[in-house]
């Protein structure tokens, strides 16, 4: 049996939902024989949004200064804030968003120093975050810096569906000049060796969609498919990547096609995001893919207008934290799996798919 992990959870902004949907998600004591979360925040907003919570019976809480005294048996609270802390439920404040900084560093240098075994995130406002001097489009780009690694990406996850993003938070405008075939193959290697270490998927296939409406119609409407993506498909199928595509977004979602591939790959958030929100909002999961650490994070925003008023739905949070459960002890089967292979000398098989095509 794998043992018990810890998992540490930011409170993103306090002035949103993120107190409301980890208390509810944590106020079912099976949680803590799943594993040990530690809270990254203030046991006294902790408490504020406890109070406006109806039928959630008593939380036995630890309040600590660090993670390294954790109780294995109540929910722990790193205080991490400044005593005099004040919320204001629906309000992105300057203060929140300091807030919201000060958790997140906390959590990630205690994941750096082995105290906390994965990382969920509670959302933040990205506008507020800038305003305080935050330097990133969101959680994705400053986790990709404080790891150093060069590439990860974004793949929302439930049950029925994955979906990944060639750009992640840019502008609209700027999609197109962002593309190139190098960049959608890089996503296409990170998503495959994911979908293998992360999900226990031997052989994933991934479907491509287009950029342009009908995948550009023969180049009537746009001609990325036949110039940038069409032959990204064609390299990752030359090493062994089960990529298909480009397919018509519009067609491949309505027609259900997602559900005879493993996962998918975007070319935008939008693209990508509106869709898997559509089909799995409420069980969705925000998971970084490519970091030497798993971290998640709830598919929803901080909802300020259901801030403080017992209307927020814990069930992203909840299934935030199974997933990276989850998926810290596929990666470790993962990894002895492959250290068995590499010391008997077992070879690697692959299956290599026909060439890629349009379809509209």
């Amino acid at each position: 049996m794998s043992r018990k992990l810890v998992v540490g959870i930011t409170q993103g902004d306090g002035n949103g939902i993120g107190y409301e949907v980890i208390i509810k998600a944590l106020a079912d004591e099976r949680m803590l024989d799943l594993c040990t979360p530690v809270i990254y925040g203030s046991s006294k907003i902790f408490g504020f949004y406890k109070k406006q919570i109806h039928n959630i019976d008593q939380i036995n809480t630890n309040v600590i200064t660090s993670a390294k005294d954790v109780h294995q048996k109540r929910v722990n609270i790193v205080n991490c804030l400044p005593e005099n802390v004040f919320v204001e439920p629906g309000q992105p404040t300057p203060e929140s968003a300091k807030a919201a900084m000060t958790s997140l560093e906390k959590a990630v240098q205690d994941i750096k120093d082995g105290y906390i075994d994965v990382l969920v995130t509670a959302p933040f406002n990205k506008r507020a975050m800038a305003a305080e001097g935050f330097g990133y489009t969101g959680h994705t780009e400053y986790l990709e810096k404080e790891f150093g690694v060069d590439e990860v990406a974004m793949i929302m996850v439930c049950d029925k569906l994955k979906v990944g993003v060639v750009t992640g938070h840019i502008p609209l405008k700027d999609v197109c000049n962002s593309i190139t075939t190098e960049k959608i193959l890089n996503k296409l290697r990170l998503m495959r060796r994911s979908l293998q270490r992360d999900f226990g998927i031997d052989a994933p296939k991934i479907a491509v969609l287009g950029l342009n409406p009908h995948c550009g119609d023969g180049g009537l409407l746009g001609d990325e498919e036949q110039q940038i993506i069409l032959p990204a498909v064609k390299a990752a199928n030359d090493e062994g990547i089960m990529a298909f595509g480009p397919y018509s977004p519009d067609g491949f979602f309505g027609l259900g096609n997602y559900a005879k591939y493993d996962a998918v790959l975007a070319m935008y958030h939008d693209q990508g995001l509106t869709p898997f929100k559509a089909l799995a909002f409420e069980e969705g999961v925000n998971y970084t893919a490519g970091l030497p650490i798993v971290r998640t994070s709830p598919d929803h925003g901080t909802a300020y207008e259901m801030a403080g008023r017992d209307l927020a739905d814990p069930r992203s949070m909840m299934a935030s934290i199974y997933a990276a459960i989850d998926i810290y002890n596929r990666r470790a089967d993962y990894d002895e799996l492959v250290e068995n292979r590499m010391t008997i000398k077992l070879p690697d098989t692959e299956i290599k798919p026909r060439g890629g095509r349009i379809i509209e």
